[in-house]
């Protein structure tokens, strides 16, 4: 990339380019995005955002447009969205989003519509969630979380509906709770059968949604799944390596890629792979460097890796890589 960047967004466009939007680089905040053309290698510049953020959002609607909500940029944290549209590699403001949060979740819904929930406003763990209506170009308040909570998981089951685990609001939290698409009700569900923050979860293609890594105290190798047609929680085989801030992705064959991390004293190259089938994990080809705090990860349309930026010892990273 042109900058090196942590705590960015990594979106994957309809055409197949990815985009990559904001983060840090240091103590600056940035506002640059960048497109990465797959059958060159190359990146290229595009409009930079309205407002400089980082730990913010990204989600691409059904008209192809990516929408960018929250983060912080810098000084406050921010209730302002954009909108990215691919065709004029441009971007323009939308609707703001009736509290202002960063480190929360995001996901589009069946019906289009994009749910963020949770976070931290610059004064306290967030419970409320809201709606954004891609047609109109607003927001209004949903259901809210039984408990506020920043850096958790989400996931968006068989059934549409999310379910979100973890995260922090002064401890690590084991606590799980579901959102209904339809309804537009919370409602707590099987507990963790540890405390996580900052997990990672990724929803299988047997409907199962595996968690792993993450903190409460220790880095964590442990992870579990989830089973949604019964709401219990379930221990698989540990990682190899303890980490925290890696990054999952879901291959083709049904395996899951997880890259990099760190733990309380060192920043990860290894990668491993989760078999669903034999619930446990092997090594494969280390990354060529390592990555910590928050790289991105993209399933590129060949259905290979994509991998962005993240810190090493030496700090920001503007490098990129691909997992064949």
């Amino acid at each position: 990339m042109s900058v090196p960047r942590i705590y960015h967004t990594l979106t994957v466009l309809a055409d197949g380019k990815v985009l990559v939007t904001g983060g840090k680089n240091g103590a600056t905040v940035l506002s640059s995005a960048e497109v990465y053309e797959p059958s060159t290698g190359i990146w290229t510049i595009v409009g930079s955002m309205n407002t400089q953020r980082y730990h913010h959002r990204a989600s691409i609607l059904a008209n192809g447009s990516v929408l960018v909500t929250g983060g912080d940029d810098g000084s406050i944290r921010l209730s302002s969205t954009e909108l990215y549209n691919p065709v004029t590699s441009t971007w323009t403001t939308t609707g703001n989003m009736i509290g202002a949060r960063y480190r929360h979740i995001e996901c589009v819904l069946q019906d289009g519509a994009v749910l963020v929930a949770g976070g931290w406003n610059g004064a306290s763990y967030v419970s409320s969630a809201e709606l954004y209506n891609p047609l109109t170009g607003t927001w209004t308040l949903t259901g809210s979380l039984t408990t506020g909570r920043e850096a958790a998981a989400a996931s968006i089951l068989p059934s549409g509906n999310v379910i979100i685990l973890g995260g922090y609001n002064g401890i690590a939290l084991n606590s799980v709770e579901l959102y209904n698409w339809t309804t537009n009700i919370w409602t707590t569900t099987g507990t963790m059968t540890g405390r996580r923050n900052v997990p990672t979860a990724c929803a299988l293609a047997n409907g199962l949604v595996l968690v792993s890594g993450g903190e409460n105290g220790t880095i964590l190798s442990s992870a579990e799944l989830y089973d949604w047609s019964t709401g219990i929680w379930t221990a698989t085989g540990s990682m190899n390596v303890a980490r925290k801030y890696h990054v999952p992705a879901l291959l083709a064959d049904g395996n899951v890629l997880i890259v990099g991390g760190q733990d309380s004293s060192s920043t990860f190259n290894s990668a491993e792979l989760y078999n669903p089938s034999a619930g446990s994990w092997t090594m494969t080809s280390s990354m060529n460097v390592a990555r910590g705090e928050e790289s991105r990860a993209s399933i590129l349309t060949d259905g290979t890796v994509l991998v962005v930026g993240g810190q090493d010892s030496s700090g920001c990273l503007s490098s990129a890589e691909l997992y064949i």
